[in-house]
């Protein structure tokens, strides 16, 4: 029987990339001279100082832009709230998400049956296994799941015939 895996991978060697494109950003940008604005990561988790509010919101700006022209989906990111750091400079953490969280497979998995396409649909870990007698009805779901609006950017792979 014909099947495919619905995933949610990020490269984080990309990740990293687009970070040291970021440092080298901060570091010759006119409005960054003479702050105190750094970004680093460890595994999953990018962790971003900055002087204030203002140049935060910079900061994601120029994350997201780096993270798009390196091909990985802003999407990914999942920004936790600021916190307070000595005066008036800010920490944040941002986790780079990896896997379809238990939510998110249930939601899909329900909204593929309800659209009536002749598929079984299976949750394996942090991955969806869709299965069915024809290439087309593969075809049809994999189109459905474009359609929706998720949170996490999705990948199609592993075709089988």
């Amino acid at each position: 029987m014909p099947s495919f895996d619905i995933v949610s991978k990020t490269d984080l060697n990309e990740v990293a990339n687009a970070l040291n494109n970021v440092r080298r950003e901060i570091e010759t940008r006119y409005d960054f001279k003479g702050s105190n604005c750094t970004i680093e990561q460890t595994d999953n988790v990018i962790t971003i100082h900055a002087d204030d509010d203002l140049k935060l919101r910079q900061m994601h700006e120029l994350l997201q832009g780096h993270l798009t022209r390196r091909n990985v989906d802003a999407g990914v990111l999942e920004y936790k709230t600021p916190e307070k750091a000595a005066g008036q400079s800010v920490r944040q953490q941002v986790i780079v998400r990896e896997g379809i969280d238990k939510e998110l497979a249930k939601k899909l998995v329900k909204s593929i049956k309800g659209s009536k396409i002749k598929v079984q649909v299976a949750i394996q870990g942090d991955e969806l296994r869709v299965t069915g007698k024809k290439r087309d009805d593969l075809q049809a779901v994999i189109s459905f799941c474009k359609e929706q609006d998720t949170e996490m950017p999705l990948q199609y792979v592993n075709f089988r015939d």
